[in-house]
């Protein structure tokens, strides 16, 4: 048997930065400074200034993220949220543990997120925000949003937690509405040794209520004029993201190679839809996910070839049970469902080798003639 093919593959991209994890957490064991403090500072102005906010919160996980930018922004009961279902389930549970209430549009065919097109009859009179969700390290088309969002006095929180260094337009993905979302976990393009977060935001009042909220609702030590939580990012893990931030961009040039070897060697095969990169794009390939329509009997061929795929996400959350009392049927949102029975996700991360690729490539393709009977 070949040497299995790994989906992820974090212990190769940990070893080349060995060095320099180990110093700088040894530094934050030196220092002290767990929870909060002089190592989280650094990391969200550094991180502020690759995206181009003027802002950086960094909270304990994406979820959180996402939490606290509905708080930050009022969000609260009897209020709604529109948003897509294929999506990781923190989308929608951040709005549900602010008390409001997620409405669901279907999705663009090409790009798998958002439709602007749904927004009109997705609005109604308790219609407070809209989170668009930059999937699979694509950006949502965000300027029909922005516009349906300023004509209806909405606010606009971002789902970058698979988009770190996406671009819309040229600008980063994140800071093209009230508030930009990104998720740190160990997975993602820009990832820790564990779970960690962080808001970007160019508007002072914003970040000043997500501080506080972050941190119980204090504006000083023991003074809380507000109800909070605690969201801290901890140091060890700031300091592990200061040191990755630097070959973010490289990672996500690799990213970009292999999903073109990807797309050239998949060309010609209509049994494989391959992810489309929007004009008005740069796609980072968080996930690569291709569509097929035979999509069980492909994943376990690729299995017993000992290669590693993943299914992002295969119940799309308007049909998960957690949310069947919003009372969305089966056939109400016809995209978001059929693309489900049809991802697979293949291996994608910047240590994948050219060979590596062509024996995912070659499987893949034996896997879906022989389910053609070819």
């Amino acid at each position: 048997m070949d040497k299995p093919i790994p989906f992820l593959d974090l212990k190769s991209h940990h070893a080349a930065l060995r060095v320099e994890l180990d110093r700088a957490i040894k530094e934050v064991i030196d220092s002290g400074a767990f929870a909060g403090g002089p190592f989280v500072e650094k990391f969200e102005r550094d991180f502020g200034a690759y995206c181009g906010s003027r802002y950086a919160i960094g909270v304990g996980s994406g979820t959180e993220a996402l939490w606290l930018s509905l708080l930050a922004c009022g969000v609260g009961p009897g209020d709604e949220v529109i948003t897509v279902a294929n999506t990781f389930m923190a989308t929608a549970e951040a709005i549900s543990y602010c008390g409001a209430r997620p409405v669901f549009v279907d999705v663009n065919e090409t790009t798998y997120t958002m439709d602007p097109a749904g927004l009109e009859d997705a609005h109604g009179p308790r219609t407070k925000a809209i989170i668009p969700v930059h999937l699979f390290g694509q950006p949502a088309d965000m300027d029909p949003i922005l516009e349906f969002a300023r004509k209806h006095n909405l606010f606009v929180i971002e789902d970058a937690a698979q988009a770190h260094g996406a671009k819309y337009k040229g600008r980063t993905a994140g800071t093209l509405g009230d508030a930009g979302c990104f998720s740190f976990y160990p997975s993602k393009n820009l990832g820790a040794l564990g779970e960690a977060g962080a808001i970007i935001t160019n508007d002072a009042e914003l970040q000043e209520k997500l501080r506080v909220l972050r941190d119980h609702g204090q504006v000083r030590k023991y003074r809380h004029d507000v109800i909070g939580w605690n969201c801290r990012m901890d140091g060890i893990q700031a300091a592990v993201l200061s040191v990755k931030l630097p070959y973010l961009e490289s990672g996500n040039s690799l990213r970009r190679t292999h999903a073109l070897q990807y797309h050239r060697a998949f060309d010609g095969l209509g049994e494989v839809v391959t992810p489309f990169e929007a004009s008005y794009a740069r796609h980072v390939y968080h996930v690569y996910a291709i569509r097929v329509e035979e999509r069980d009997e492909v994943t376990r061929f690729l299995k017993e070839r000992a290669i590693q795929c993943a299914v992002h996400y295969p119940v799309p959350i308007h049909l998960q049970k957690a949310y069947q009392h919003l009372g969305y049927a089966t056939g109400n949102l016809p995209i978001s469902e059929r693309i489900a029975r049809e991802f697979i996700s293949l291996p994608m991360f910047p240590e994948l080798t050219e060979a590596q690729i062509n024996m995912v490539v070659l499987a893949t393709k034996e896997s879906c003639l022989s389910c053609h009977g070819a």
